[in-house]
């Protein structure tokens, strides 16, 4: 029995008619995969391109607002949103802007410009951080500051979440299997032991974080407040209270990647739910669009940082080694795209707009759910919301993981798709950005009624 309560031979029937449509509908598209296929490595510039549900990748034009347009003349709706890279919208005016104003000033030059310290000054009031590096994405800001928390504590062991995500750092790439840390499925040329160096425990578990930590051995727990990327999964009441005590008690740093999770608010939950980080990380959205991260640490963390180097610095040729930062991280380009986007984007009045659409998503959906006598569920995050296959929210990753009806997801997602509409791929997940409107919202809602219509009303699909 699936989890999702619908048997898989109605979806493959489902799924078959749709991708069928999709190939006659978009012959550009699948002329451009063909020719793809010649150079580029599965016909994508990045492998993972043709994971979506569509028979063949999606080529877009051109993308605006909360719409793109593809090569075959069709306009989306956009929910995905670049997951998270275009939160606010593709090409907010300012952020356009800036692009224009930077072109003909120089792009990289490997020095600092009033930019970076006017970023630096927001970064540190939004989220009550007064130290501010700059990186090119996520998982460089992951890595940093792992590296970072190692030199500090003088530890190996970095702690995760079951079920985690924080980019493409090897060190998270690690799963909990009945209290025991393995690699993650499907992980691809890894050459050591990632057991070794890193622990991965269910979230919302305070006695297996305990646990974990009362070695001594951790260095620093790697978390988001909330998981995003294995189906949403929120901390129960305390959790998060209980996690800052606890690193604390065994001297470890806690490390809050709000990537994902600064769909919460200005400051992210940082801010939104008091947390007391040592350290914070941030990608994505935080130029507007264009590659760049960041992470604060506190005033504690930068003198111990401080320490760190110089003690670095005394061993022989160690000056100006520390194995961090890029040649293009900082670059003129993403700082003055970032500084419009903390200054005109990313407002208090966008972040009403966006949880009240969310919002408005979210009960729409637990109505449609309804509607169809489905026992899933729906989890909301400030702008993001998710629809899960599962009666209760999940506590866990694990929990989340179990919900999964892979072939479900990818056939309603390739039925939005056919039909003008965008959402996260790989999960249920939806955001709303600043050009969302309450028209778009239901219409969305309206077309994935029809869907799970039509898809439920296939012979034998119901399973209950």
């Amino acid at each position: 029995m699936t989890a999702s309560g619908i048997a898989e031979s109605a979806v493959q029937a489902f799924a078959a008619g749709e991708r069928q449509r999709f190939l006659q509908h978009n012959p550009r598209s699948v002329a451009l995969a063909e020719r793809a296929r010649r150079s580029l490595f599965g016909g994508v510039p990045m492998h993972w391109m043709s994971d979506w549900s569509t028979p063949v990748p999606l080529f877009v034009e051109r993308a605006r607002g909360n719409r793109f347009h593809d090569v075959d003349g069709h306009d989306y709706l956009d929910f995905c949103l670049g997951d998270t890279g275009s939160m606010f919208g593709h090409s907010p005016a300012p952020i356009a802007r800036a692009i224009a104003e930077q072109a003909g000033n120089g792009l990289t030059t490997m020095l600092p410009g009033e930019d970076a310290v006017v970023c630096g000054e927001r970064l540190a009031a939004r989220f009550g951080l007064p130290y501010w590096q700059v990186a090119t994405t996520a998982t460089d800001a992951n890595r940093f500051v792992i590296r970072w928390a190692r030199a500090i504590t003088g530890r190996k062991v970095l702690l995760v979440f079951d079920g985690c995500y924080h980019g493409t750092v090897d060190d998270v790439m690690v799963r909990d299997r009945d209290g025991r840390t393995v690699h993650r499925p499907g992980l691809i040329g890894q050459a050591r032991n990632l057991a070794k160096t890193s622990r991965a425990v269910p979230f919302n578990d305070l006695p297996a974080l305990e646990a974990a930590l009362a070695p001594g051995d951790v260095a620093a727990v790697l978390c988001e407040p909330a998981m995003t990327n294995i189906g949403m999964v929120l901390p129960e009441p305390g959790y998060l209270d209980a996690l800052r005590r606890l690193t604390r008690q065994y001297g470890s740093l806690l490390i809050v990647d709000e990537t994902h999770t600064i769909s919460t608010g200005p400051g992210g939950c940082t801010r939104a739910w008091g947390l007391e980080p040592d350290f914070v990380t941030l990608g994505k959205p935080i130029a507007g669009g264009v590659p760049c991260s960041v992470y604060g640490c506190s005033a504690a963390m930068a003198e111990a940082m401080r320490i760190a180097r110089a003690h670095a610095a005394e061993a022989p040729g160690g000056h100006g080694h520390s194995g961090m930062g890029t040649t293009l991280s900082a670059n003129a380009l993403a700082m003055h795209c970032m500084r419009a986007n903390l200054e005109e984007v990313m407002t208090d009045a966008a972040y009403a707009h966006m949880h009240a659409q969310a919002a408005r998503l979210a009960e729409g959906l637990r109505q449609v759910i309804g509607r169809h006598r489905l026992r899933w569920t729906v989890t909301e995050l400030g702008a993001r919301c998710e629809f899960q296959f599962c009666e209760r929210p999940p506590r866990n990753g694990a929990e989340a993981e179990a919900a999964f009806h892979d072939s479900l997801q990818m056939a309603l997602h390739l039925y939005l798709i056919n039909r003008g509409i965008l959402i996260t791929p790989f999960h249920n997940m939806t955001l709303c950005c600043p050009d969302t409107t309450a028209a778009d919202i239901d219409r969305l809602l309206a077309t994935l009624d029809e869907g799970l219509g039509e898809l439920l009303a296939l012979p034998g699909a119901r399973e209950d």
